[in-house]
């Protein structure tokens, strides 16, 4: 079995629009959707939910008011602001914990003389096993200003093995989140291949170089795809020798296309509708095919 993660050095180079193609390409794929901070990929898949599963992760304080004595020992401890006070209706001050500011950090439960705060595991968010019209798909939602992100993404490529382990599908493609941050790396290590889709711009080539420096650190494969290349062609050129001076190859390249955004309007992916991109990504996917096929 292989896995496939693709990923960008930043957020808006095409990414999910390129992954979501080679999901429609790839021969009985299980899609794992690892960008769980901004999931979009259901967006063009259609995923209809079969399972859900809470994510619980990291703690929470949280004040029991009947045993609180006022004392402020969680005030003075907490660094990090997320104890607030309330004057209660007998005129007294009384401490509450702000779920968005708390780090989990359990300091105020260390501390309370009362032992009147409680420290329950936080719900963080869900994650979903789904089925597309390109098979299974496993995908996830953190919480609103949730963290543990790379455990979620940890969770999700587990769950996307498994399934594909099961029914006894040759590849997992994942589409991961952007950045070189802890999600990004719980998305890449031991995979089988990492594709990295990047722009022609200043910003799309400094962050190709960070994430370039992500993978090789890994010793993981890497192939990188210039999306929209046409819009700069002195800058992809460019971007194509940096890939190759640092140990990539070129997938190939991707021209910018109008009708990507008809797709999208659609909830298809490129491939599936008449478009000069989709036959840009249709050689890319070839050529990411045979890299994959000569990979660990």
């Amino acid at each position: 079995m292989k896995e496939i993660v693709v990923i960008s050095g930043k957020g808006g180079t095409g990414k999910t629009s390129v992954a979501a193609s080679f999901a429609v390409l790839a021969d009985r794929p299980v899609v794992a959707d690892c960008d769980v901070d901004a999931a979009d990929m259901h967006l063009v898949l259609s995923p209809e939910v079969k399972e859900r599963h809470e994510f619980r992760a990291g703690h929470e304080a949280i004040v029991r008011q009947d045993d609180c004595t006022g004392c402020g020992a969680c005030l003075d401890h907490c660094r990090f602001g997320a104890v607030r006070t309330n004057p209660n209706a007998a005129g007294e001050t009384t401490f509450t914990i702000d779920p968005v500011s708390c780090e989990g950090c359990g300091v105020c439960v260390r501390f309370c003389p009362a032992k009147a705060i409680d420290f329950p595991e936080s719900l963080c968010g869900e994650w979903m096993v789904s089925e597309t019209r390109c098979g299974p798909m496993v995908h996830a939602r953190l919480g609103v200003a949730a963290e543990n992100s790379g455990k979620l993404v940890s969770i999700v490529r587990r769950e996307a093995r498994r399934i594909a382990e099961e029914e006894n599908r040759p590849l997992v493609l994942v589409d991961g989140p952007p950045g070189i941050g802890c999600p990004v790396i719980a998305s890449v290590t031991g995979a089988s291949l990492v594709v990295i889709v990047t722009e022609p711009t200043v910003s799309g080539e400094h962050d190709l170089e960070r994430v370039l420096s992500l993978t090789r650190h890994f010793g993981i494969p890497t192939m990188v795809c210039v999306n929209k290349w046409d819009l700069n062609p002195q800058m992809a050129r460019r971007i194509e020798e940096k890939a190759l001076a640092a140990g990539s190859r070129i997938a190939g390249r991707v021209r910018y296309d109008p009708r990507v955004t008809l797709a999208q309007v659609q909830g298809k992916a490129v491939v599936e509708i008449e478009a000069p991109s989709g036959q840009d990504i249709r050689e890319a996917w070839a050529q990411i095919e045979r890299m994959s096929a000569t990979s660990n």
